[in-house]
């Protein structure tokens, strides 16, 4: 309520994707505060957490309420199943019910015209979702710099700019940043290997690695970044032009919505 005791105008909803994690002995569905608080305070949006449950006809409910996803990141790393046929790396860490949530989830989203903003993982299932392929161990690749975080690092080394990124003259973000180039952090082991039909690489890192896309002729705002700007948004003036510009794009979903009753 307002102080004149009127309702508050109604924010737009967000959805934002869940990890399947256990937690002692019991599975829970999670997503980190930093994406919530971006969303709230960054997009001037109103959160709602999409559980890891790969149901169907549960998307397709939340896509006609729903002005906006958001594709967190995550521990966890896209099934190569899903864009290789491989065998998963032993040693790395799945969560196959987010897969079988994000996956159909991109597709019904850009179906329908819900914007869309994905990160670091959700950049990864943007790709995978629409066709694209990954490189499961940039590391190991021999023509990449160093992409992971360095573990041994505070959280605030961790997240601290690690390289900058040339912005593609003809792109969305160089027009969002109104930049040529821009320093980003990086905290991944994996990255885009062939890109998706229909992408459009935005932004690329010094040793040539994809760092951002956008979805050619989308129905509306269809964004993915390698890098976080979640973490202190508010510190970064990029990041803050990149939620903004997320809000106002479910703002106007918000609005089509209303006026079609």
């Amino acid at each position: 309520m307002t102080k004149q005791g009127k309702p508050c105008p109604a924010k737009p909803l967000v959805g934002v994707v869940c990890d399947m994690e256990i937690i002692g002995p019991h599975p829970f569905h999670v997503a980190g505060h930093k994406y919530v608080n971006a969303i709230v305070n960054g997009s001037n949006c109103t959160p709602v957490l999409i559980p890891a449950l790969g149901d169907l006809q549960q998307l397709e409910q939340l896509i006609h309420t729903l002005d906006g996803i958001l594709l967190t990141g995550g521990y966890s790393m896209v099934n190569p199943e899903h864009y290789q046929g491989e065998t998963p790396d032993p040693e790395t860490k799945l969560d196959n019910e987010r897969d079988n949530t994000t996956l159909p989830l991109v597709t019904m989203a850009l179906d329908a015209g819900v914007p869309i903003l994905g990160i670091c993982r959700g950049f990864q299932e943007m790709n995978v979702a629409l066709g694209g392929t990954l490189i499961q161990k940039i590391h190991e690749n021999g023509q990449y710099i160093e992409h992971r975080e360095d573990k041994n690092q505070s959280l605030h080394e961790q997240y601290d700019s690690a390289h900058a990124i040339e912005l593609n003259p003809d792109g969305q973000l160089q027009t969002l940043f109104n930049n040529t180039s821009i320093d980003v952090n990086s905290l991944h082991t994996q990255g885009v290997k062939e890109l998706a039909p229909g992408l459009i690489s935005e932004a690329v890192a010094p040793d040539g690695l994809i760092e951002a896309f956008s979805v050619q002729q989308s129905k509306a705002f269809a964004l993915a970044v390698q890098w976080h700007p979640e973490w202190k948004f508010h510190n970064n003036v990029y990041s803050r032009k990149l939620f903004s510009a997320f809000g106002q794009a479910c703002q106007h979903r918000q609005q089509v919505k209303n006026n079609h009753g």
